[in-house]
């Protein structure tokens, strides 16, 4: 009896025993950010005067309702702003901007006291506030905005004794209503503090 090389034999097992499954492809990472504007939207910066005092803007934009579960989803296929599952693509018809004006050190270096410049009634006066709405590198002046409120409060010292011997501290209170109907949310709402001679003392945003 003839017989054939085992080598046949084992090649033809090769061919009829199936090979494992082939595994499915990795599928690539899908990430996913999401931000919640309950509240409104939150604007904070630090400025500067020519004459030395810097300050601190802290602020934000709100209007009835608008802002309640309102959240924004970044993914891999791009940005929505939604609200449960209704999507949102303008602002309301009116944001409430408030901010706060305080003094901030220019520098938290140690320097001797009775050398740092505050913040004044007289300073502030001289400032000019506009409001800009912002897309992409283009900027165009927010119209209709009409101041609602203003503030200006003394902030006391821990040591109230020596409130008299101290330099005055004060915070300022701004609030204006801004239209924003039609606006798409992509927009950005700028605030630009202007110095008499017209130098930008501080610049903040706020945005989706």
């Amino acid at each position: 009896m003839l017989r054939r090389p085992p080598v046949i034999l084992a090649l033809v097992l090769v061919l009829l025993v199936p090979g494992p499954a082939a595994l499915p492809s990795p599928q690539p990472n899908h990430s996913k950010s999401i931000w919640n504007y309950d509240g409104g939207l939150l604007m904070m910066t630090d400025g500067a005067l020519p004459s030395g005092p810097c300050f601190r803007l802290s602020g934000r934009a709100t209007a009835p309702d608008y802002f309640e579960n309102l959240k924004r989803e970044d993914s891999d296929s791009g940005t929505i702003i939604h609200r449960g599952h209704d999507i949102v693509t303008e602002f309301p018809a009116t944001l409430h901007v408030s901010f706060l004006m305080y003094d901030e050190p220019c520098s938290y270096d140690l320097k001797p006291a009775g050398t740092r410049a505050y913040l004044t009634r007289a300073m502030v006066g001289t400032l000019g506030l506009r409001f800009y709405w912002k897309r992409g590198l283009h900027m165009r002046p927010a119209t209709g905005v009409v101041p609602s409120h203003y503030e200006t409060r003394r902030i006391m010292p821990y040591a109230s004794e020596y409130a008299d011997q101290l330099p005055e501290k004060l915070e300022w209170l701004f609030e204006f209503d801004v239209p924003s109907e039609g606006v798409p949310v992509s927009d950005s709402l700028v605030v630009v503090i202007l110095t008499s001679d017209g130098h930008i003392a501080a610049r903040a945003a706020a945005r989706m």
